[in-house]
């Protein structure tokens, strides 16, 4: 599966700003990184021999002079055994290449995937590699603007965690004010990751920030994904609107079948009157009272029929 605008879109958080990594190691997950160590992306190609399958997201490298430690970046967006099975490969091949010590760190914004990635991996016996995980109950709630602009990246990887929960309007507004005002190319692509990830109540909270009042997805890739939204929105509201059609259509149905059959059942009852009185019914009264559909006419003629001496006589207008 090639990787969506998501995926890419947390990586370039990493690869804009590459102290991001170790921030997130020692502040969320109290890691002891070295200290006044550089931070710089290096290649992420895990082995020499550079297969694809061992191509990692991202390679964060702190150096002091050397590199003092190696941390691969994996972007997570749900379940995947065969993944995991190369994070070990990854950190032990950037051990052997970089002569430094080495961690995956696994980024995910969903919870459920983030508890199935800290599960230990067991390489052999008595071998256990355990990823550093970074999920959404890891990220901080960046609500406050000027913090936003200090770590932006922070920020808005704290819009793409929380953007479907009680805070994800709060988040998305710092992150959103605070990347339009980062001049140069991550702007778009921040903007579009924080739009895409928060709920619809907070992006329509969110568009009142925009000038038209609409905030317009600047990548193809969101754009198809709106396009395709829409389209099913259009296509589930046609289906609705047939649906309730056609419930309405045999609701009309069944209540025009009922008054019909109240209709018939009233039309024989009075038939079967005039038969018991001995009164004649010509084929033009039977099919005069069998055609009435009015239930209060043939109430009104089977009061009568118990009185009347002929069949003429009931379709005679009642006087008085």
């Amino acid at each position: 599966m090639p990787p969506t605008y998501e995926h890419q879109g947390l990586i370039e958080l990493f690869r804009n700003r590459p102290s991001l990594a170790a921030e997130l190691l020692r502040d969320l997950l109290g890691v002891a990184v070295p200290n006044d160590s550089d931070a710089r992306v290096e290649s992420a190609d895990a082995t020499d021999l550079k297969p694809a399958e061992r191509q990692a997201d991202l390679v964060i490298q702190l150096r002091r002079g050397k590199p003092v430690l190696s941390v691969v970046v994996e972007v997570q967006l749900q379940p995947d055994p065969d993944k995991r099975r190369r994070w070990p490969a990854y950190s032990i091949g950037l051990w052997d290449r970089a002569g430094c010590p080495a961690c995956v760190l696994v980024v995910t914004v969903d919870e459920r995937t983030a508890r199935w990635c800290r599960e230990p991996i067991e390489i052999g016996p008595g071998h256990l590699m355990v990823p550093l995980v970074i999920g959404p109950d890891s990220v901080p709630v960046v609500e406050d603007l000027a913090m936003a602009e200090r770590n932006l990246e922070l920020a808005v990887l704290s819009a793409v965690a929380h953007g479907q929960g009680l805070h994800a309007e709060s988040v998305g507004r710092a992150a959103l004010l605070a990347s339009r005002r980062r001049p140069g190319g991550p702007q778009v692509v921040y903007c579009d990751l924080i739009m895409a990830a928060v709920s619809d109540a907070a992006r329509k909270a969110l568009e009142k920030l925009m000038p038209n009042g609409e905030y317009e997805f600047q990548s193809d890739y969101f754009k198809n994904i709106i396009a395709k939204r829409r389209a099913e929105a259009e296509k589930q509201g046609r289906a609705e609107g047939e649906a309730k059609g056609r419930a309405e259509g045999e609701a009309r149905g069944r209540a025009e079948g009922e008054a019909r059959g109240r209709a018939e059942g009233r039309a024989e009852g009075l038939l079967t009157l005039l038969q018991a009185r001995g009164l004649r019914v010509s084929d033009e009264g039977r099919a005069r009272i069998l055609a009435c559909t009015d239930v209060a006419q043939l109430d009104a003629w089977i009061r009568a029929g118990v009185t009347v001496a002929s069949v003429d006589e009931l379709f005679r207008p009642q006087i008085g």
